[in-house]
């Protein structure tokens, strides 16, 4: 998978789900089967304003060359979406999340493994330079 492509794809969830997030995150919380209260408000909202965040960077530097800087985003990605992997799976595994829980955990299997191949695929700095 492209760079480009990914990032994308990656934009357009964040898309998606950063302003559900942020302006109705009690209708999205009840829809994944969850509470709502003043703390959950307070974590989606943070996450909704997150989201947007990485809708910037992704669509932003989407076109961007191999350069020290794409390197970073990606790896920042990959540590993101890995890290929000295992957070979702222990969630859903618990049973805090109804049916569609396992929807979030794939979204975040797909970006893990999306920017993790990218990783693979980064061109080896050479020696002396």
């Amino acid at each position: 998978m492209k760079f480009r492509t990914v990032m994308i794809i990656k934009s357009i969830v964040c898309l998606g789900f950063g302003p559900l997030l942020l302006f109705v995150p009690g209708w999205l919380l009840n829809l994944l089967g969850t509470s709502f209260g003043p703390g959950a408000a307070l974590t989606a909202r943070e996450y909704g304003a997150a989201l947007i965040g990485n809708l910037l960077l992704t669509w932003l530097a989407r076109n961007a060359e191999d350069s020290l800087a794409r390197r970073a985003i990606i790896w920042n990605l990959f540590v993101y979406d890995a890290i929000a992997l295992i957070a979702i799976l222990i969630i859903q595994l618990k049973g805090g999340l109804n049916f569609l829980g396992w929807g979030i955990v794939v979204v975040y299997l797909f970006f893990t493994i999306g920017f993790g191949y990218l990783i693979l695929q980064q061109k080896k700095p050479e020696l002396g330079a």
